[in-house]
């Protein structure tokens, strides 16, 4: 296992020539006030991360949960000395704290209210995949962030993953020969579920809070912590959840806005149609999904299944590239690799370069949003390009939920000749909050 310090000591200084950005030793040292909002583990992995890197006093915590926001603070007080003010409400907190920095690690549904007070309050933002629930509240993330001249960086890591650089550089060299098609795939174990009963949030819990601007449904243990990503009130299941990273993985390749149209299938035939009543419930997404994206010079498919596994393949997770000289497989612990048409060719392999215990990339991540704060560069996964791939995922659900066929122009980001899917690209917001608009 490769130490933390020590993969950023043999990737940083090839990351950043990627980049085309400062090493890092000529950098500042000044030190940014960040908050995080949404201090559940992935937030805290994130914070970490940003406090390894010297770079920040953490000013505030904000959760719904106040025992979250209590073990959090013992975590960064004990691991960089910081006695970061506590919130519930993020208003509350940008107001008096007046963060330079929000990292931003809420459930999807979240997303875009939060970046754009925060960037309209001057903070840079980092903030987590997928950029928005649906896709006109990611294109008001889109506007916000340049009308506020602020930098925000999306949690796309594998856009700076040392071997997926390699990858794509590989795939881009010619060496695969012209792409014809590309398959985006996540599968994993799984079987039919059972309902969990509803329950009375805990008294540290604002379940109010939490829920926003969603649908408010009983608080079940099934949703808080961590298996909102399953419930479409707050997710767009494992394709909006895996998807939008090996599907941003095509968009970096080609360098395409869109694709020009999209159909996607699927249900639950293994877990079994959906449970929601006063005793309790499943979750609502899709247990398999198969899309299909048409550009204009290839054909991209996603796919995800949520049982039997795919221990019939070599790989579990990832994206093929076919490409007229071979299969060029980017995976994520498997490294990459590339399959010849001619079996007589050797296969070229590169070892995933992962930074433990968490086996992303979030360090390098964070080093690239601070250069971008710094230099006024583009960080490697700006929220343009991230809410360009976080389109892809919504328009397969818009697509899966309507049934049939969109045409989409990525130029003006409309489904055409279909109002009632387009209607789909936004959503009515519980009271008091208001949708986003450009």
């Amino acid at each position: 296992m490769m130490h933390r310090r020590q993969f950023l000591t043999t990737t940083a200084a090839a990351s950043m020539a990627f980049q085309g950005l400062p090493l890092l030793g000529q950098k500042s040292t000044k030190k940014y006030r960040t908050a995080l909002i949404g201090a559940g583990w992935w937030g805290m992995n994130l914070l970490r991360e940003a406090m390894a890197s010297g770079r920040v006093t953490v000013c505030a915590l904000c959760d719904a949960d106040e025992n979250v926001l209590t073990n959090d603070f013992e975590d960064v007080k004990s691991d960089s000395g910081d006695e970061p003010k506590l919130y519930r409400d993020y208003r509350e907190m940008l107001e008096k704290e007046k963060p330079e920095i929000c990292i931003i690690a809420s459930p999807d549904h979240w997303h875009a209210l939060q970046t754009i007070a925060c960037v309209k309050a001057g903070a840079h933002v980092l903030v987590e995949k997928p950029t928005g629930h649906t896709i006109n509240e990611s294109r008001a993330m889109v506007h916000a962030a340049k009308e506020s001249g602020v930098v925000v960086q999306v949690g796309l890591h594998r856009r700076i993953g040392p071997h997926h650089v390699a990858a794509m550089d590989f795939l881009r060299s010619g060496k695969v020969g012209k792409v014809g098609m590309v398959r985006a795939f996540a599968h994993s174990k799984g079987g039919p579920e059972k309902p969990t009963p509803n329950s009375t949030a805990p008294k540290s819990m604002d379940w109010e809070m939490w829920c926003g601007p969603a649908p408010m449904r009983p608080f079940c243990t099934k949703i808080h912590p961590g298996g909102w990503r399953n419930f479409l009130d707050y997710a767009n299941g494992t394709m909006g959840d895996w998807g939008v990273h090996w599907l941003d993985q095509i968009l970096w390749w080609s360098g395409e806005k869109g694709p020009k149209k999209v159909f996607c299938t699927g249900g639950r035939p293994i877990f079994g149609a959906p449970i929601l009543n006063e005793q309790e419930q499943t979750t609502d997404a899709p247990d398999h999904q198969l899309a299909v994206f048409e550009f204009e010079q290839f054909t991209a498919t996603w796919e995800h299944r949520r049982f039997a596994d795919n221990n019939n393949e070599k790989h579990k997770i990832g994206t093929y590239f076919y490409g007229e000289k071979g299969v060029l497989h980017i995976g994520w612990k498997d490294g990459w690799t590339f399959y010849p048409v001619n079996s007589k060719d050797a296969t070229v392999h590169g070892d995933s370069q992962l930074q433990e215990p968490d086996g992303h990339n979030i360090a390098l991540l964070w080093e690239n949003f601070v250069q971008a704060i710094e230099t006024g560069a583009k960080p490697v996964a700006d929220i343009e390009s991230a809410h360009r791939s976080s389109c892809l995922p919504m328009l397969g659900m818009i697509s899966w939920k309507t049934g049939r066929s969109l045409d989409w122009d990525a130029d003006k980001e409309a489904i055409i000749g279909d109002p009632e899917a387009a209607k789909l690209m936004s959503r009515a917001y519980r009271g008091p909050w208001e949708y986003p608009t450009v």
